[in-house]
């Protein structure tokens, strides 16, 4: 049991951060910490991806002639490395359009508390 534990110590720290990040996206008030705690959450998905799509001594996909089925382990997979670059770029172009917005909208309300927030965008409505 505990050597299953200790194999997998990678999903543990995966898991932990999950939860950090899910915690700072329900929880917190300030729009600052959410997206934070988005980002956390954005990382751990990513690492899970790549966790999960490497192996142990295996080495990169090299076309070579005469390779039979039986080799064909040794090779790791690209496309959920490539697939989690391309997720980087989006998380970091979503981490800058939402702080771009708290910055508008720290200028407009002068609060990121979200509550407050919510107040002060229900008295502008009426």
């Amino acid at each position: 049991m505990l050597d299953f534990f200790a194999g997998h110590y990678a999903y543990w720290f995966i898991l932990v951060l999950l939860v950090i990040g899910l915690y700072g996206m329900i929880f917190k008030k300030n729009l600052v910490k959410k997206i934070i705690g988005m980002s956390i959450f954005q990382v751990a998905i990513i690492l899970f991806f790549v966790a999960s799509a490497s192996k142990w001594n295996a080495t990169v996909p090299i076309l070579e002639h005469g390779i039979q089925g039986e080799a064909l382990v040794q090779y790791i997979n690209p496309l959920p490395h490539t697939l989690m670059l391309t997720a980087i770029v989006v998380g970091v172009a979503i981490n800058g359009v939402a702080f771009a917005l708290i910055i508008r909208i720290y200028r407009r309300y002068r609060t990121l508390d979200e509550n407050t927030l919510l107040r002060n965008m229900k008295d502008d409505t009426e």
